[in-house]
């Protein structure tokens, strides 16, 4: 069984190139036991989500990226009710008090408001910054943390999965693979090209490196995540809250 844990929709403006519906189909076709949506500081997408998942018989699990002030980047997911009416809560606060299409929301917020959520971490990097961070979540948020690595063939996959294993190892924080998905099928790349270059005000053919390398940012069968993945990514080590109902594959 597999459950997508990361996974954008068009209604992260500008960065998700799919609809809810198409995603949850597409996870459904792939087997899929679980998907969740992850729309950046926004959980407008998962009603549509919630009617596909019922049409096509695929749990859907209600989340959300932040990117927090301090440059963490972290996905929350709601396992309850309770988890979801905190998460709401946080990015109403976070929108309120940002102009309008925009948040703002600190690590500070992150641990005041979400005590039910279960949390991923999205490091960019193993520096000492990161280790300090990381340390931080370890020590208030232990029990619901995790450290995502995504697979994306940019050809570094070897040197980051090694950089992560250590800074995962040294903080004794358990690690699972994140798709970091922001299309259904690889055919919607030049669409996702298109927000792409709508959004950094360019054309597609100026957009350089801004434009992603591949179209590896879709759902993808289980079979290819299997041999992208370290087999003890598709797993998940420790099952508090329930997060076993999630876990990869099994």
């Amino acid at each position: 069984m597999y459950a997508e844990l990361h996974c954008l929709s068009n209604f992260s403006f500008q960065r998700g190139a799919s609809h809810p519906r198409d995603l949850v189909q597409r996870a459904a076709e792939l087997g899929y036991t679980a998907l969740a949506i992850t729309d950046e500081c926004s959980l407008a997408g998962v009603v549509k989500a919630h009617v596909a998942a019922q049409e096509y018989g695929i749990k859907l699990i209600i989340g959300s990226e932040l990117n927090l002030e301090e440059g963490i980047k972290l996905l929350a997911l709601a396992p309850n009710r309770a988890a979801y009416s905190e998460l709401s809560g946080l990015i109403s606060m976070a929108r309120r008090r940002s102009p309008k299409g925009e948040y703002r929301v600190s690590l500070r917020d992150v641990i005041f408001h979400l005590k039910r959520c279960l949390l991923i971490w999205l490091p960019v990097d193993n520096s000492d910054t990161s280790r300090a961070y990381g340390q931080q979540l370890r020590r208030l948020c232990k029990e619901r943390l995790w450290l995502g690595v995504s697979h994306l063939r940019h050809g570094n996959e070897t040197q980051r999965y090694l950089q992560f294993l250590e800074l995962a190892t040294s903080l004794d924080i358990p690690m699972l693979a994140c798709g970091n998905v922001q299309m259904h099928h690889p055919r919607c790349k030049p669409l996702h090209d298109v927000i792409t270059a709508i959004a950094h005000n360019t054309s597609v053919d100026q957009l350089g490196r801004l434009r992603h390398s591949n179209s590896q940012q879709h759902l993808r069968p289980i079979d290819k995540l299997c041999k992208l993945y370290p087999a003890a990514l598709l797993q998940i080590h420790r099952t508090p809250m329930s997060f076993s109902s999630y876990s990869l594959i099994r």
